[in-house]
């Protein structure tokens, strides 16, 4: 049997407000899949530069030698690469200065990479918050637009004698199309939301076990130094 309903008709026959609707629909799952694509290309590179630094900082490279091949490239750093010029800076800043103390050198190098993890963590997840709201709000969205469409059905057919499926059918059509719309827009953002979530928490746990590491590293060698410091005789 050949159906008598045809998509695009429905779409174009369908009242303004329904249209509308199915417009907005339209636009926010082209600009989730923008994002989609965008923060998948973003959090990738985060996890596999993660991993080729940390391969080259457990490599046994001098730490100084590292900060400096690091910051003489051009470009901004990012990720954990980001972290460890922020400590390592900070850490250089106290000795320069002459402080001896271990406890206070550490805490202002963990004050500063923890501002470091706040603004990676904060460019992972930007758009993120978008990707929940079109998940949440789509299919309210399409459900509004097929009960607006159902309405205008039951309206139209109280307004003839004699009434058939044949002619309420295209309006109930056009408005479970809303409705179809929503879920197409909403189930994708979901799925991407959720999936980027854990990545980011994923990467998250990795920069701060690595600040972690680093820290203890950097308390090692300032407490040496300070002992050192002291054996020197007068």
């Amino acid at each position: 049997m050949e159906s008598g309903l045809n998509f695009i008709d429905l779409i174009l026959k369908a009242s303004f407000l329904v249209q509308l609707v199915m417009l907005t629909l339209v636009g926010l799952s082209i600009a989730s899949w923008a994002i989609i694509f965008q923060r998948k290309s973003v959090i990738g590179n985060a996890l596999g530069n993660a991993k080729k630094f940390e391969q080259r900082f457990w490599s046994g490279m001098e730490l100084s030698k590292l900060y400096n091949e690091v910051t003489a490239r051009d470009g901004q750093q990012e990720g954990l690469e980001s972290l460890f010029v922020a400590g390592f800076k900070e850490f250089a800043r106290h000795q320069k200065n002459s402080i001896n103390a271990a406890g206070l050198i550490i805490e202002g190098t963990n004050r500063s990479m923890r501002v470091a993890l706040s603004r990676e963590i904060e460019k992972l997840e930007s758009s993120l918050s978008f990707l929940a709201t079109v998940g949440s709000i789509s299919p309210y969205i399409g459900l509004f637009g097929t009960v607006w469409g159902i309405m205008n059905a039951f309206i139209a057919l109280g307004q003839v004698k004699q009434a058939t499926l044949q002619m309420v059918a295209p309006g109930i059509a056009e408005a479970l199309i809303a409705t179809a719309m929503g879920l197409f827009a909403a189930i994708p953002a979901v799925m991407a939301y959720n999936r980027y979530a854990k990545n980011v928490e994923k990467l998250e746990n990795l920069y701060v076990n690595f600040m972690e590491e680093f820290a203890n590293i950097l308390h090692r060698q300032a407490a040496a130094q300070a002992e050192a410091k002291q054996n020197v005789p007068a």
